[in-house]
């Protein structure tokens, strides 16, 4: 909460000895080669060593996948997208097809195949109703209205983007969703967990294709029951929409 972790900093102390030894040993080998050791060459990262390859939040890597897979195989002419992580999802897709992102939050440079549009989702006027046929949100919609992002408070705001997400869809469309699901709460102002039930209830308008998730300890259930996770911690539910 206040930017200190005490379990990462008791593992990372532990490892300085072994920081040490392998500094001196590098020091002697390195003394004649283009990269020598100087006290301005020194760059600690203490807690790499023993990790799984690569780094994976698990929620946003199988979510990801997930989306991207769906979208590539119906290669709609257009996809529009609702606050997902440019870094990740939407790398994803440019890949293969321009991608219209709007996020509250400014993007100061262009990207080649991304038209950004700045604005809050909770109210998307900038779509007419029923325009959009490729539609995501993928972990983002949890945070609306917590002001984490510079947006205005509002306890509704999650239920208000939803409601435009339907509104825009078109008839036939599709839209790709998640958030953390669990047993229902606030966890100020970090996000929101919703009970599954809350979802599809809130999108009671839409018809529900499929459902995936990730379980609390990061595994992936591509064809998930929505009863099963209404009492994870925090899970990741994955929900495939359409508008009939």
């Amino acid at each position: 909460m206040f930017g200190f972790d005490p379990v990462r900093t008791i593992r990372a102390a532990r490892r300085i000895p072994y920081f040490v030894r392998t500094l001196k040993t590098y020091q002697e080998c390195a003394q004649k080669t283009k990269f020598p050791l100087s006290i301005r060459s020194l760059f600690p990262i203490l807690e790499d060593m023993g990790q799984n390859a690569g780094s994976l939040t698990f929620h946003y890597f199988h979510q990801d996948l997930w989306a991207a897979s769906k979208i590539f195989e119906r290669r709609p002419e257009r996809h529009v997208d609702i606050g997902s992580r440019i870094d990740g999802f939407i790398a994803h897709l440019l890949v293969f097809m321009p991608v219209e992102s709007v996020d509250i939050r400014p993007l100061d440079r262009k990207i080649p195949g991304l038209t950004f549009i700045q604005n809050d989702a909770t109210d998307l006027k900038q779509f007419v109703d029923e325009s959009v046929v490729s539609l995501s949100s993928l972990h983002a919609v949890e945070h609306f209205g917590l002001g984490r992002y510079g947006d205005p408070i509002d306890a509704d705001a999650p239920f208000k983007a939803m409601r435009e997400f339907m509104r825009i869809l078109k008839k036939d469309g599709r839209l790709y969703f998640s958030v953390p699901i669990g047993n229902e709460r606030v966890e100020f102002n970090a996000h929101r967990i919703f009970a599954p039930a809350t979802v599809v209830e809130t999108f009671r308008d839409l018809d529900l294709l499929s459902f995936a998730a990730v379980d609390d300890a990061g595994n992936f259930f591509p064809q998930a029951e929505l009863s099963a996770f209404g009492n994870a911690t925090c899970a990741c539910g994955l929900f495939e929409f359409t508008k009939g």
